[in-house]
């Protein structure tokens, strides 16, 4: 029986987490997992022996991560020793008892915002921490707070400090916002939620009672994301790209396309549309059909008729669509459209590492899976559709989140107004 730790991550620079592996050929146990503890992938690849790693093991920081490496390694050598099973669940409980020792055993008073954030994680990872709506945070929340935490890691590193509570000040929110525009090459928008990820994380710390630090609650300390030029396409250009012949590209340009038409006709994200299956379809005994889901983001319900269109499609695979990754999606579409002459050139302005600049691209480069929720979204206004029925296909929960999603511009909004049954009688 042995205990080793290694990284499973594929990178070569920042913060890894370090993961325990207990195994043995003649109990045939082989277990595998995370110690959500992190370490810089560059210090940890070092020679054991070097005097460059050992400056890091005896660093606070190293001494913190490999003091508690050792203790999970004899806890766990020591029920081994006992002549007791090792189980899964028993590797489980003894990484997180270890890990999160201070928190409970001493109670608040050892609190630091990096044992807060690491708990954090662990319990909205796990379905323990909740929304305030009282569902499990989505996938794509996690994953941000989990950015958060090693983007704090590697920031602590860059800066030569540790960042706890009280540290989390004005100051701070100019190094760390400029950190993430000079260093991280991060977009306004990127950078800004990464911070107001930490605000939040910040305020459930404060609403605990772990600290009495305020600063960073402020509506000021926020930042502010910017309104994005985004694409939508047109009727004409949907058209162009459902009859474009794509019969010589392999089959997967067929289903990423299809699945796209899907996004564009029930105007949802990816993260729904990709996964519609037969228990979302209610077929009624008129011949309509309506697509029930519950949005993995929000948790909403929506309620969406099929167009003919959309029923071609559902139909075509039995209402079961194929399951295709979203960059699958994104580089087929973008190669679809581009065959199907949806090539007009058109300028937006970026923002990266804080610093604006407008370019100019076909449109078919511009072309992601989440064009097809905004490019439903504003077609549907241009239609002249009511603007709450529209918020009950999108799931939108005001008119002023929608409005975000419906990139028309002056002249197209003017002529929707103009056609407006309600505006002749005002």
């Amino acid at each position: 029986m042995s205990t080793t730790f290694f990284l499973r991550s594929a990178r070569k620079s920042g913060y890894a987490s370090v993961c325990v592996r207990v195994q043995s050929s003649v109990l045939k146990v082989n277990i595998r997992q995370s110690t959500r503890l992190k370490v810089p992938v560059q210090k940890w690849n070092l020679a054991r022996t070097s005097p460059a790693f050992w400056d890091y093991v005896t660093s606070e920081e190293g001494r913190t991560v490999f003091g508690k490496i050792a203790e999970i390694r004899q806890t766990i050598d020591a029920v081994i020793i006992g002549g007791k099973p090792v189980t899964a669940s028993q590797v489980r409980h003894i990484v997180h008892d270890v890990v999160y020792k201070g928190y409970i055993t001493t109670g608040n008073q050892s609190m630091t915002l990096g044992m807060y954030m690491d708990i954090y994680i662990d319990q909205v990872t796990k379905g323990i921490r909740k929304t305030q709506k009282g569902t499990d945070f989505s996938e794509g929340t996690v994953r941000s707070v989990a950015r958060v935490r090693d983007l704090m890691l590697e920031f602590q590193a860059w800066s030569g400090r540790t960042y706890d509570f009280d540290d989390i000040d004005f100051d701070f929110r100019s190094r760390f916002m400029c950190y993430m525009y000079e260093h991280k090459d991060y977009n306004i928008n990127t950078a800004a939620k990464s911070l107001n990820t930490l605000i939040t994380m910040m305020s459930a710390a404060e609403a605990e009672g772990y600290h009495a630090n305020r600063k960073c609650l402020s509506r000021q300390f926020k930042a502010k994301r910017k309104d994005v030029d985004e694409i939508y396409l047109t009727k004409e250009e949907l058209t162009a790209i459902s009859k474009a012949d794509i019969s010589t590209l392999p089959k997967l340009y067929e289903k990423a396309r299809d699945i796209f038409m899907v996004g564009v006709y029930t105007a949802q994200r990816v993260s729904d549309y990709n996964n519609i299956r037969p228990d979302n379809i209610i077929r009624n005994p008129d011949g309509s059909v309506i697509i029930n889901l519950r949005q993995k983001k929000t948790g909403v319900w929506v309620s969406i008729p099929a167009k003919d269109e959309l029923k071609r499609i559902l139909e075509k695979y039995s209402y079961r669509l194929p399951k295709v990754p979203d960059k699958s999606i994104n580089l087929c579409i973008k190669e679809v459209a581009r065959l199907s002459g949806v090539d007009s050139p058109v300028t937006i302005e970026r923002t990266s590492g804080g610093r604006t600049s407008i370019q100019t691209h076909p449109k078919y480069a511009l072309i992601h899976t989440h064009t097809a929720r905004r490019t439903g979204a504003t077609l549907m206004y241009l239609a002249g559709m009511d603007v709450f029925n529209i918020c009950s296909v999108t799931g939108h929960s005001s008119i002023a989140m929608l409005k975000k999603y419906i990139k028309a511009d002056k002249i197209e909004r003017a002529r929707t107004i103009s056609s407006d049954a309600a505006f002749t009688k005002w």
